[in-house]
């Protein structure tokens, strides 16, 4: 039998050791698959007023997901006219419309740096190679070199972006503030951002209205309730077996959504959410789930609770028969309004529909999962009232409102 001495081991281990270092002997290691999930997006919801001539505009948005490339999607859905884009650069955001220096990379389409986007028509980027972290602001500036062109939005971002003054060309590449002296809270052109993600187990959308969208949530805070969601799940609160589970959020709320259009009063201001499901859900990058909140709009403008149901089955079904889950978010306390103008206001009545609403969300569908943020604000002692401390209007949560909301999730519900 061969013995090998102490000295000898102690040679053995130190050349082992010299080899790891040099990369001639390396031990292999399981490699994460790297995965396109949609970390940021937006819903666009009609043609804007503001003009955009021969100037730059620079659109800030917070990606979800970490990862070591990007794509980005332009959507032209609203506009009257074709929209070229001279160029378009993302960088890093350091603050206000300036950039982390030497962090801004040329974004191509199809090789080209000119694109231009039909009527109702939609362009995805070539991929840029940037790394990003979960939770941090991207700069998308894109330069329009035509005039007057208006912008197809998102009408409230609740995050300020940039613009160049009107015929200031191309400041696309320029990574300081000077010439970004005007701002806008609306989002233009810009779809969503796609990140390769190795991190990332997929993305999660929350599809719904003014109470996704943000109403009464703080500017540039990034304090709604899905982007609490966010932040659990970055932070890796949700784990199983020990493993940590991540996921993308994606806000594609619009303010005054509905679930349908029919026997609505008055007509809904918005694409309601059974026309609008492919273009803000299946069509994004790793989808896996979809939160459903929706149905308030719809009660306020008269809808039976058998039409809200209805549509709500609708998407369900859509939604699992591509294999991905979707969770029901029962109705949030709406508070009595006389009917003025157009809007018809809210009385018992409708509170009555909300309830049978939630009855059924709670009990009834084949919804994956439920997030009753109907009890998590409603007031103890009035419970067809929002809780005062999360009360903003009668009809939105405060911040503080939004921040218990998503606290509220069961982030088991994702590990899978």
């Amino acid at each position: 039998m061969n013995v090998i001495s102490l000295g000898d081991r102690v040679q053995v281990v130190a050349v082992v050791a010299l080899l790891l270092g040099s990369g001639l002997l390396a031990f292999e290691r399981p490699q994460a698959t790297a995965i396109w999930v949609t970390a940021w997006g937006a819903s666009q919801q009609g043609l804007g007023t503001t003009t955009v001539s021969n100037s730059t505009v620079r659109m800030i948005a917070r990606v979800s997901a970490s990862g070591e490339s990007v794509r980005i999607r332009l959507d032209n859905t609203f506009g009257a006219s074709p929209l070229t884009i001279g160029t378009t650069y993302i960088g890093h955001r350091m603050r206000g419309a300036a950039l982390t220096p030497s962090s801004n990379r040329q974004v191509f389409f199809d090789r080209r740096e000119s694109v231009t986007i039909p009527v109702g028509g939609s362009v995805q980027s070539d991929p840029v190679q940037i790394t990003v972290i979960a939770r941090q602001d991207l700069a998308v500036s894109l330069y329009i070199p035509g005039a007057g062109a208006r912008p197809s939005q998102h009408n409230s971002a609740l995050v300020t972006s940039y613009m160049s003054a009107p015929d200031s060309g191309d400041m696309a590449a320029d990574e300081t503030s000077t010439s970004f002296g005007d701002t806008t809270t609306s989002m233009f052109w810009l779809k969503a951002i796609d990140v390769l993600s190795t991190t990332s187990t997929g993305t999660i959308v929350v599809f719904g209205d003014s109470i996704t969208d943000g109403s009464c949530s703080t500017l540039d805070a990034h304090d709604r309730w899905q982007d609490w969601l966010a932040v659990r799940l970055d932070m890796g609160a949700n784990t199983l077996g020990g493993t940590r589970i991540t996921r993308a959020v994606v806000n594609e709320g619009i303010g005054g959504n509905t679930v349908t259009r029919d026997n609505l009063k008055p007509a809904p201001n918005s694409t309601p959410g059974v026309d609008r499901l492919e273009r803000d859900v299946f069509s994004h990058a790793g989808v896996t789930d979809v939160i459903l909140f929706m149905g308030t709009n719809d009660i306020r403008r008269e809808a039976t609770a058998a039409a809200v149901i209805a549509g709500m089955t609708e998407i369900v079904e859509r939604v699992q028969v591509r294999g991905l889950k979707i969770y029901g978010v029962t109705i949030i306390p709406r508070h009595n309004r006389a009917a003025l103008g157009t809007n018809t206001g809210w009385n018992a009545s409708k509170t009555g529909i909300r309830n049978e609403v939630n009855d059924w969300i709670r009990t009834r569908t084949s919804f994956d999962g439920v997030f009753d943020f109907d009890r998590v604000v409603r007031d103890p002692d009035s419970p067809n009232l929002i809780y005062p401390p999360y009360d903003c209007d009668g009809i939105h949560p405060t911040a503080r409102g939004y921040y218990e909301m998503g606290k509220a999730i069961n982030l088991g519900l994702f590990a899978r």
